[in-house]
């Protein structure tokens, strides 16, 4: 399984007068790893851009319906993108290539723009088919959309589109431990400097970076990057990247969002102090996960997990320092205590949490909305408590009204932009 789990890439020849060709990479998850692997592939000059279609309305689907979305219109959008022309010329034609996944997918975006090379980005992988099209999730560069108009990076394309313009048979392969060879537990931007230098040097027209039989995390960027502070020698050029700068929340998540923004309207009494008039700007988001997690909670106690990915950035408060005293695969029922209050917070946890956020906040807030996948008793103790503590409005994912299949299938990242939007959110860092 793990041989077919791609990240597809392009690459044209480098110009000193103009800026370097970029990528995006996408990744999928395989139970708890993400097995991927890059296709790079050089452009060819074709001729400018003519016309383009406009995007083909939106049916929308009744909600209460026992099949999946099948995507047929945003998958023909995608396909009719100009980059999917071999008789236009780059940027815009290529002849070509979601939580953790998405942290990943950015990351081998950033790291094909500094090595000047394009992507064929992928899909989201449910249980169910279809695949979710990436356009379904977010929007930029990283799918398909345009870069700065004084910016030639070429444009990502579809996994089709980069099977016919450079077949298997034009392709040169490279394994990951290749690359990753003595420099696993070296600072992220070590790691980083290095693959880009590799994708740079290769003259080939077309590389794919498969999984190595003897790398056990074939990712670019493994979890052990991502789950230590060795990658936060990455975020200041990640943070400035265009990669970053010009991701934006799908339509189909903006519509969503928007259809529901009557909902965090404060209910409560006038504040007594001066309060902002955007809908988000009283907002404190919270995400309660719950079900399933325990047993991922004492994995990470077992093993003194940090916090995942960006979440160990030292200029976030309330930063988690795992505490001394475990040893390899063990760790003491005190530590493990710890650990519980930050990925499992009992009621009792989540209402002092939010006390303290509310009293280090300059500035209203009265509104809650609550990102989780808990119900019943439980969640109905929390809200109870929550409303003895002062908060009139609160919302929870549940009480989102999602028009069609399409938005229920992205739900997750309609909590996701809901949370961007707000003053204040409160996350869970090993999540």
């Amino acid at each position: 399984m793990a041989s077919e789990k791609r990240l597809t890439h392009a690459r044209r020849p480098s110009n000193p007068s103009t800026p370097g060709w970029r990528f995006f990479m996408t990744g999928r998850r395989l139970i708890l790893v993400i097995i991927l692997a890059l296709v790079l592939f050089v452009l060819a000059w074709r001729k400018p851009v003519l016309s383009r279609s406009p995007p083909p309305v939106v049916e929308h689907i009744p909600l209460r319906t026992d099949e999946p979305p099948t995507w047929e219109w945003l998958k023909k959008w995608e396909r009719d993108l100009p980059q999917h022309d071999l008789s236009l010329r780059p940027p815009d034609a290529q002849q070509l290539g979601w939580n953790n996944v998405q942290t990943e997918l950015l990351m081998n975006a950033h790291l094909a723009y500094e090595s000047r090379r394009g992507y064929r980005r992928g899909e989201e992988h449910r249980q169910w088919p279809p695949h979710t099209p990436l356009n379904a999730l977010l929007s930029g560069p990283v799918a398909g959309g345009s870069w700065d108009w004084d910016d030639d990076t070429p444009r990502s394309i579809t996994p089709a589109w980069f099977d016919i313009v450079c077949p298997p048979s034009q392709r040169r392969y490279l394994n990951s431990s290749d690359v990753k060879h003595g420099i696993e537990w070296s600072e992220g931007d070590v790691i980083f400097d290095n693959w880009a230098t590799t994708l740079r040097d290769i003259p080939d027209r077309c590389l794919e970076i498969l999984p190595s039989d003897d790398d056990r995390f074939p990712q670019v960027f493994d979890i052990w990057l991502w789950g230590n502070t060795r990658l936060l020698s990455i975020w200041d050029s990640f943070s400035k990247s265009p990669v970053a700068r010009l991701l934006h929340p799908s339509p189909v998540v903006k519509a969503a969002v928007e259809r529901n923004e009557y909902l965090f309207l404060p209910r409560g009494p006038r504040p007594s102090t001066k309060a902002g008039h955007s809908t988000y700007d009283r907002v404190l988001a919270m995400h309660i996960r719950r079900g399933d997690y325990e047993g991922a909670c004492k994995h990470f106690a077992t093993w003194s997990s940090t916090f995942y990915g960006w979440n160990q950035l030292e200029l976030l408060p309330d930063r988690f320092v795992p505490p001394p005293g475990s040893s390899w695969g063990e760790n003491t029922p005190e530590n493990v205590e710890i650990y519980m209050k930050r990925c499992l917070p009992s009621i009792e946890d989540v209402v002092s949490k939010v006390q303290a956020a509310k009293l280090e906040y300059d500035g209203v807030l009265d509104v809650m909305y609550l990102l989780t996948n808990e119900k019943g008793e439980w969640l109905d103790r929390l809200l109870y408590a929550l409303r003895r503590d002062g908060w009139k409005t609160i919302k929870t994912s549940r009480e989102l009204l999602l028009e069609n299949v399409e938005q229920k299938e992205v739900a997750m990242a309609i909590d996701m932009d809901i949370a961007r939007r707000s003053a204040v959110f409160v996350g869970n860092g090993v999540s």
